[in-house]
């Protein structure tokens, strides 16, 4: 079992003041494999204090970008000799499997801080323009000490999103893990350190939801970044926005995937299932789980897509055949069984999984679900279950298709699948979301990734994610009268 005892805080392991601990235990066997300190606010104001001295006192904002850049490519470097560690340890947290968890979870955080690497190297700190008084200089200031909290789905990459941008900018952080994947966390400490980042540049505690709300409106925290549910979210909204604190929140999704009446039904099979719907066991916040099909093609698109899911392995996440892993927590298999059970009774119906595997007795798995006879107007097909589960709502047209689409509370992600990609990209420009693959999904690290409605505020990835960590100063010359 991985114990661990301190914090990092201030570039060093310290000693936390909490009496209590945290376990992380293993989504496949049900078992204990860490412990960690459960944070105090007495830790939170070290490592918030540490994080201000860092900033005011120390050299980070006062550095290059080229040689932030470096750290960042460092850090970037020292995760990657811990590739297999750190993909090992995330499997065993959250039920990654392992076949994926590499490509899935450790690779898009050092590609994403090495893109910010390239990019802070690229960004002007000053602008100089020409008003109507005389010459004008726009200054990018760092935005100051970011309390970043990221969820236990994709922790590595969610965590390199904010810290990325952040440290590109001259920023300094507080970095608060989720309890269910706190070890990993370790690693990405102990990388920290091995890369000499300045003391106190980046700080690391792992904490329960009291003590992370006193981080959220800690009095010298300067911005919040956040990715989790959107309850959580409004919460963190609510809290930053009486104390005019800026926030970013990357929250929840429904995503819908519109099937146009040209594509290949096999090919979006193959497509959606699992990796577009059902990757990380549908505890992806961009998963395509609202599937749109033409109604002339229903029971085609229906009748694939539940052969493809009935062949995916599921299974102990360590073995390399495994497609479909557990859930992260019991109370996340409790939440995704009672949503199929919602949706039975209002009149769905189950072609594919619906229970627990029967071979595995240990773990939280559910089967790899298929609700047919959805109306986009049901519940299952308008709140994010966060599992793997997904609907099959029928469309006339391709205006309904959009209308469909966008009938929804969230706008995170979605999908257009097709054969004519002109009129794939017409349907996707009509769909209110963030992000829109065509015949796929992905993210880009150079564009920028948020919601809009109830999935969130603001955008990482991009020049939009660098800009999110800047205050903008106007300096004017006025010449003399």
């Amino acid at each position: 079992m991985d114990e661990r005892r301190q914090l990092l805080i201030g570039g060093n392991w310290v000693d936390s003041e909490a009496t209590g601990s945290i376990d992380v235990i293993s989504a496949s066997t049900e078992e204990v494999i860490g412990r960690v300190p459960d944070a105090v606010p007495a830790d939170i104001d070290r490592a918030v204090a540490a994080a201000r001295t860092a900033f005011e006192s120390g050299p980070w904002p006062a550095l290059t970008a080229a040689e932030r850049a470096g750290y960042l490519t460092a850090l970037s470097q020292a995760l990657q000799r811990r590739d297999a560690e750190l993909s090992s340890t995330i499997t065993a947290e959250n039920g990654t499997p392992s076949m994926l968890c590499s490509m899935i979870q450790v690779f898009p955080a050092t590609m994403t801080l090495d893109y910010y690497a390239g990019l802070a190297t690229e960004t002007p700190l000053e602008e100089r323009r020409e008003g109507m008084l005389g010459g004008i200089i726009v200054q990018r200031v760092p935005v100051g000490v970011v309390a970043a909290i990221v969820p236990w789905n994709v922790p590595l990459y969610t965590a390199a999103l904010k810290l990325g941008p952040a440290l590109a900018a001259g920023c300094t952080v507080v970095l608060k893990p989720s309890p269910e994947t706190a070890l990993d966390a370790y690693l990405l400490a102990e990388a920290l350190v091995e890369i000499g980042l300045p003391p106190g540049v980046v700080n690391v505690v792992v904490a329960d939801r009291a003590t992370s709300e006193y981080l959220v409106t800690h009095p010298d925290v300067d911005k919040v970044a956040f990715t989790g549910s959107t309850a959580a979210g409004r919460k963190i909204a609510a809290a930053c926005g009486d104390l005019l604190r800026p926030v970013t929140l990357e929250l929840g999704g429904k995503s819908a995937a519109i099937v146009l009446d040209d594509a290949d039904v096999a090919q979006v099979a193959e497509t959606l299932m699992p990796m577009a719907s059902m990757m990380l066991s549908g505890q992806a916040c961009i998963a395509q789980t609202r599937i749109l099909a033409p109604r002339s093609r229903y029971d085609e698109v229906v009748e694939a897509l539940t052969e493809k899911v009935r062949s995916l392995a599921v299974g102990d996440p360590f073995d390399p055949n495994t497609i479909i892993g557990p859930l992260v927590a019991a109370r996340q298999r409790d939440r995704v069984e009672s949503y199929i059970a919602l949706g039975q009774q209002e009149g769905a119906k189950v072609t594919v999984g619906g229970g627990r595997p029967a071979h595995l007795p240990r773990g939280w798995y559910v089967e790899p679900t298929v609700l047919t006879n959805v109306d986009n107007h049901m519940r299952v097909a308008q709140e994010e279950i966060f599992g793997p589960v997904a609907v099959v709502i029928p469309y006339e047209d391709t205006d309904d298709a959009i209308r469909l689409a966008n009938q929804s509370d969230y706008g995170l992600g979605g999908g257009v699948y097709t054969a004519d990609p002109a009129r794939g990209l017409d349907v996707a420009r009509q769909m209110t979301t963030g992000t829109v693959t065509l015949n796929g999904i992905g993210l880009e690290t150079c564009a920028p990734f948020g919601g809009v409605k109830q999935s969130g505020l603001g955008r990482e990835l991009g020049p939009e994610g660098l800009a999110a960590y800047f205050n903008l100063k106007s300096i004017m010359q006025v010449p003399p009268a």
